[in-house]
């Protein structure tokens, strides 16, 4: 279902930017055996970025807080519920014009990729351990913000 605000805008960057007021995703994250886990999921192939790993997010609402967006969202595309979830800190990919809001949460239940219902946009969704990362193909804002979610993750 689209939004007035779904659509695509250019940044000051000379980007383009699906969400015509902004973006926000969900960063679920839990303790791992050999660090922090990331719950991930890779994007559909129809979509921008297809095939690419990252948070489940999109586009907000007009009014919609940056959290809410990103509950939304991770309802939409996994099926999480926000009692699923206790938010933790932000983290803003500011490029002039349109930002990417990265919320942090905690599962407060057990949480397994093959409980999760996929609504289209994804093509899977997986625990990936930090280190691993490197071996996936990232959405590029996801990779270029995993420096500043890198310090909120060990905190």
């Amino acid at each position: 279902m689209f939004s007035s605000t779904d659509g695509w805008v250019t940044c000051a960057l000379g980007h383009r930017h699906w969400g015509r007021v902004g973006a926000a995703g969900l960063l679920v994250h839990r303790a791992g055996v050999d660090g922090p886990e990331l719950l991930l999921q890779q994007r559909a192939d129809w979509s921008h970025h297809g095939g690419t790993w990252g948070t489940p997010g999109g586009a907000l609402h007009a009014g919609e807080s940056p959290e809410r967006g990103a509950l939304r969202e991770v309802q939409e595309e996994l099926g999480l519920l926000p009692q699923d979830l206790e938010l933790g800190p932000s983290s803003v990919d500011d490029h002039g014009g349109w930002s990417y809001t990265t919320v942090l949460a905690r599962p407060v239940r057990s949480i397994e990729p093959g409980d999760l219902r996929l609504d289209g946009e994804s093509e899977g969704v997986a625990w990936v351990a930090l280190g691993d990362l490197v071996s996936l193909p990232l959405h590029p804002g996801f990779e270029a913000s995993l420096y500043r979610l890198h310090d909120l993750l060990s905190a």
